[in-house]
């Protein structure tokens, strides 16, 4: 007797073990996957033409603000192309635009024999994944929430657009001040719109700071890719920016 009960309290241990270190092994693995799953647009007509509407204005707006105008074209080119992606993100904020994706369409056995394995969407880094998508939900909850009115999304534009932290600018110092009339303008307009509510402007711009977790990339193939194809959404702002 004397001898069996290691035996016996052996098999408890490694019950013990075994069940203790089964669960934790699962349940990551599962969770992790679902969010690098890849996916796309449910309805890309529909949707890539709400997005195209957004990016429109979005430049527009940019190319009516005076300060802007006489910025140095090289300031310019670097300040479109440092926020198109958040003010991009506040335009649909601001239009409440609603959007559905479903997992990319994996791809067919023919193109999976040509590529040998290289570049399958599902590898390719640039693929939207279902984090991104949520983490961009997140941002324009936050948002929505605010319930911002128009002129406070207009001047928590000018805070965003100017950026003096951008490298290689020329007129940062103008810039700077640029921005600091925007945060001046934005916090003047808080005071008769919500008198009662003294963090509100701190509230705004921590909301606006989570613009900066939401990669260019990700906005650049979910709601464009289907529309240009292979072509640079970078080179066709700056048609855009700098046509009259």
């Amino acid at each position: 007797s004397s001898i069996s009960q290691p035996t016996v309290s052996n098999a408890i241990l490694f019950n013990i073990l075994s069940r203790g270190e089964s669960t934790p092994k699962r349940v990551p693995q599962t969770c992790h996957c679902e969010k690098r799953k890849t996916v796309c647009l449910k309805t890309p007509g529909e949707t890539c033409q709400t997005a195209s509407d957004v990016l429109v204005k979005t430049v527009h707006f940019m190319k009516s603000l005076p300060a802007f105008q006489q910025l140095p074209p090289k300031d310019q080119l670097s300040l479109l192309q440092n926020c198109w992606a958040p003010l991009f993100i506040l335009g649909l904020a601001q239009d409440r635009v609603l959007f559905e994706v479903h997992d990319s369409p994996a791809p067919s056995m023919l193109k999976r024999i040509l590529l040998n394995g290289r570049e399958t969407p599902s590898s390719d880094p640039e693929q939207p994944t279902l984090a991104g998508v949520q983490t961009l939900r997140a941002c324009l909850k936050k948002f929505w929430s605010l319930d911002l009115s128009p002129k406070e999304y207009a001047y928590l534009k000018g805070t965003v657009i100017f950026n003096p932290d951008v490298p290689g600018l020329k007129a940062s110092l103008f810039i700077e001040g640029l921005q600091y009339e925007a945060q001046h303008a934005l916090k003047e307009v808080l005071v008769p719109l919500h008198p009662e509510d003294r963090g509100r402007f701190a509230r705004i711009l921590l909301t606006a700071s989570a613009l900066k977790t939401i990669p260019p990339s990700l906005i650049t193939e979910l709601f464009f890719r289907p529309v240009i194809g292979q072509a640079d959404l970078l080179d066709l702002l700056i048609d855009m920016l700098f046509s009259r």
